[in-house]
């Protein structure tokens, strides 16, 4: 399995990022490839159960995610074993009224036969993707303080 790990701060407090980053439904506004998010449903575990359309390498895949641990405003994570099987991890830290948000993600290429050197052009992909996810809801959560609604 392939694994990526990226951390940022957010000048935001940590309930209002991870109120935001555990809603499903947001997830598409700042996730590049994330296409759409339906059938969302709350988890056994707190979170959300949902299905999802994702693009990797151009190729379309339809997924879903069940939420497995969650403790509010610490963290939480997902497992998908439809689509494109994965992981994400999300802590969630204040230091000095910032959010401190760790991401890890272990995810599974769901091309058979592509070889190496496809795989790693889609495994930089994927490291480039995180860290878009990160700085999209970093602008997201920071310009909702900057201008109070």
């Amino acid at each position: 399995m392939a694994k990526v790990l990226k951390k940022i701060t957010i000048h935001a407090p940590v309930n209002k990022v991870f109120d935001f980053m555990t809603n499903p439904q947001n997830l598409p506004e700042i996730w590049p490839s994330m296409v759409e998010v339906k059938n969302v449903k709350p988890g056994i575990h707190g979170g959300y159960n949902f299905d999802w359309v994702y693009k990797m390498g151009g190729i379309r895949f339809d997924g879903s995610s069940d939420t497995t641990e969650f403790i509010a405003n610490k963290h939480y994570v997902t497992k998908s074993t439809k689509g494109i099987e994965s992981k994400f991890t999300w802590d969630y830290e204040t230091v000095k009224n910032e959010t401190q948000l760790s991401m890890e993600t272990e995810y599974k290429i769901p091309i058979p036969l592509i070889g190496k050197i496809a795989e790693n052009i889609i495994a930089k992909q994927n490291e480039h993707e995180a860290e878009l996810l990160l700085e999209n809801l970093k602008n997201k959560m920071e310009m909702e303080i900057a201008v109070p609604a």
